[in-house]
């Protein structure tokens, strides 16, 4: 089956993380450093923190803003669970922004609605998650204007997003955020295998993350509250996690960060031809932004409901061996998340998007023969609808 999204491993990553296995660490040595250190000179901010998952990273960014038990987190309802589940892990109370209809990420009209609602009754955000879907940036200069008007912190979740930009600049320099978070997941534009990472200009945000990542201990003598007994001590000064990447990770890493440019570009490159090729069926494609270069970690489609069936599309696509998916199910008509108190009906454009989205396959080696295959089969399932 053509998968939706596919990983690149190249000799030289190969080498890469041989290189690391016939050194002295496999963790915690000096690879990781400068995996960030490049992460963070790529996208233009001055600190990384580098996780085992963007999950990780986005529990120990919200930890670091100081979001917890009584506290309230929003982020967009189409996302993956783990853009909201990183309030829940902090005993913080999560909901809900509907998207825009264009772009399908956090709508800042619908924000700033909530927030003056949200203001007559005291119930203001600590945090807000804005999700650059599809790796598209959301409208962060307005959704920074209300950050300034209300009061609260933003992580960028650009898990789809690295090698992408916003007004110019890249996406991760932080310009508009407290932190931006990145995934390293094998479908995503670069990978670890699974990993993610952090970045951020606070210096104060990085040392928090950087701690939490390891348990809360440190080494720091400057940190610890008396002098340290010798030159094996430590210190746990705060309760952490075990959120390391590996070695491994890092030099894969680092090998994958060589060719982003390229990826993102290729995948351009198949997303503008989609667009050629599919605007004579009846299907919506998806809508750029003129501030932003998405890194286009995901061409979604929307399939028109007067003309064919989004479900049969899927079926028949499937069927014939073409590896569509779906990003995402709103978040809030999952079972965890309606006990708190969301039912269908709450966020109708996001609940609409769901009744039509499909992802078709993209990804940075992706031929153009396989995307004809692509476009021939969805051409045939909709025609079947009829």
């Amino acid at each position: 089956m053509l998968p939706y999204g596919r990983q690149d491993i190249t000799q030289a990553d190969i080498d890469a993380v041989i290189e690391v296995l016939q050194s002295d660490f496999l963790t915690q040595g000096p690879v990781v450093p400068l995996f960030e250190e490049a992460i963070a000179k790529k996208v233009g901010a001055r600190h990384a923190v580098a996780t085992n998952s963007a999950t990780s990273a986005l529990h120990l960014a919200c930890l670091a803003l100081g979001l917890g038990p009584g506290d309230r987190l929003w982020t967009s309802t189409i996302s993956f669970v783990a853009s909201a589940n990183c309030g829940l892990y902090c005993g913080a109370n999560v909901d809900f922004v509907d998207i825009d209809p264009q772009t399908y990420n956090l709508c800042p009209d619908a924000l700033a609605r909530k927030l003056e609602t949200a203001k007559l009754s005291g119930q203001l955000p600590k945090i807000v998650v804005a999700v650059h879907l599809c790796g598209q940036p959301c409208d962060m200069a307005a959704i920074h204007r209300l950050s300034i008007q209300y009061g609260f912190a933003i992580i960028e979740d650009a898990s789809h997003a690295i090698g992408g930009r916003y007004r110019g600049r890249p996406i991760g320099s932080c310009d508009f955020s407290d932190i931006t978070i990145f995934s390293f997941h094998p479908v995503k534009i670069i990978t670890t295998a699974e990993g993610g990472m952090a970045v951020t200009n606070s210096k104060a945000l990085h040392n928090t993350m950087e701690l939490l990542r390891s348990h809360g201990i440190t080494r720091d003598p400057t940190q610890m509250t008396h002098e340290p007994h010798g030159p094996w001590y430590y210190q746990q000064i705060a309760l952490g996690f075990n959120y390391r990447m590996t070695e491994l990770q890092g030099a894969l890493g680092l090998s994958q960060l060589e060719r982003l440019d390229q990826y993102v570009e290729r995948r351009h490159d198949l997303a503008e031809r989609y667009d050629r090729l599919l605007s004579d069926l009846p299907v919506t494609r998806p809508w750029q932004s003129p501030d932003s270069y998405s890194a286009r970690h995901l061409y979604v489609i929307r399939v028109q409901q007067e003309i064919a069936d989004r479900n049969h599309v899927f079926a028949s696509m499937r069927a014939q061996q073409i590896g569509v998916n779906l990003h995402y199910i709103p978040i809030h008509t999952q079972p965890y998340y309606t006990p708190l108190g969301f039912k269908e009906g709450d966020f109708p454009n996001a609940e609409q998007y769901y009744r039509e989205a499909i992802s078709l396959p993209l990804f940075g080696t992706m031929t153009e023969t396989q995307q004809d295959i692509v476009i021939t089969a969805l051409a045939d399932s909709i025609k079947g609808c009829g």
